[in-house]
């Protein structure tokens, strides 16, 4: 092995880049398959980064002992859910700056120079763009981005489209029916205009083209989630019907429906696809609440889609949102409940599984008071 400082006199032998924002290393380690897990573990935590040099398909298994070892001092439940959530959140944090240590190099073309390496470019032209030099990228973020890959070529199935959905990178994937069935089931108000706010993928949108909207706008303040959203309404045929804007929450005008779906947990996302669970200090929820009756017809309706899952992990209690909700002068027109069907709400080894297991998502009919 052997040790590149970080200075001004010797930098990083590419760009450092990482779409979570870890930092770059200020050491690295160039690595290969004679390294034990125990040294890659122990440089990892202190600060060091690794650059593989070895088999491609010796540093995934480096990376999986890497998890297994952090993996064992995972914190126990703590006294509150509260707690506990926070702890869990540190600790993915802390997990996610250590195995982002082990880095591989991808070339000015995007392509990977290792034994056994896959064909990478596609993948990180979607998710980067045209090839523009060198750059170091954590392995870990490297396989979000193949996995990210197969999600768009393949489609995520959408049963209240009868059709699938590519999911752009980055963008939060609909893999969560019952909120997009909530949408395609509750009863429409009379509405010429929709407004989608934080459409992502668009998958929203598309619903309420495909149930008679005439003209819906779907705005989010992500680029990569504008393009995805223009993606899925231009495969299902909607781009008549449906246009997508931003950044800004919403769009001139009035409309007799706005739906949001905001990120559901109150906290700071790590990550562009973080955004989509996510929502610092409730800012997107307040947002659309306060700026909804400025945006929507006398006789129209508000849909916000919203878990309750912070409640159960005491982030936000019930009292908190149905202030917020009289604060900006609506009122609850209706309420409609379903119970999550993700792998997540059954798994017992998850730390937050009764929070879990109690979650109930909901629509809210939201009206002028």
């Amino acid at each position: 092995m052997s040790t590149t400082d970080r200075t001004t006199n010797d930098p990083l032998p590419a760009p450092w880049h990482s779409e979570s924002g870890l930092p770059a290393p200020r050491r690295l380690v160039v690595a290969d398959d004679r390294i034990r897990a125990a040294t890659a573990h122990r440089l990892a935590c202190e600060g060091t980064g690794l650059l593989w040099r070895g088999d491609y398909q010796g540093a995934r298994q480096l990376l999986r002992a890497l998890e297994r070892r952090i993996d064992r001092k995972a914190p126990a439940p703590a006294a509150t859910p509260a707690e506990t959530f926070h702890l869990h959140r540190r600790f993915r944090a802390h997990r996610a700056r250590v195995l982002g240590r082990l880095a591989v190099l991808l070339e000015p073309d995007h392509t990977l120079r290792l034994r056994r390496a896959p064909a990478v470019r596609a993948a990180c032209t979607a998710a980067y763009g045209p090839p523009a030099g060198p750059r170091l990228v954590p392995l870990r973020e490297l396989l979000g981005v193949l996995s990210a890959h197969q999600w768009r070529e393949r489609g995520v199935p959408v049963p209240a489209l009868d059709a699938r959905v590519h999911p752009h990178y980055g963008v939060f994937a609909p893999v969560r029916a019952e909120y997009v069935d909530l949408v395609a089931r509750a009863p429409l108000p009379p509405a010429d205009t929709a407004f989608d706010l934080g459409t992502g993928t668009g998958v929203l949108a598309a619903v309420l083209a495909r149930r008679g909207v005439g003209r819906v706008v779907g705005t989010d303040i992500s680029p990569r989630a504008r393009a995805s959203a223009l993606d899925t309404v231009c495969r299902l045929g909607l781009a008549d019907r449906v246009t997508i804007g931003g950044p800004d929450l919403f769009p001139p005008g009035r409309a007799g429906l706005v739906v949001c779906n905001p990120p559901w947990l109150p906290g700071r996302p790590t990550s562009t696809l973080e955004q989509g669970v996510y929502d610092p200090g409730g800012r997107m929820l307040h947002a659309f609440l306060a700026g909804l009756p400025e945006h929507m017809e006398p006789a129209g309706e508000g849909w916000l889609i919203l878990s309750d899952l912070a409640e159960h992990l005491g982030l936000r209690t019930r009292a908190d949102l149905l202030t917020a909700i009289e604060a900006a002068g609506l009122r609850v027109a209706g309420r409609t409940d379903t119970r999550p069907r993700h792998p997540r709400s059954a798994d017992r080894t998850d730390p937050l599984h009764a929070a879990r297991a109690a979650e109930v998502t909901s629509l809210w009919r939201l009206a002028l008071r």
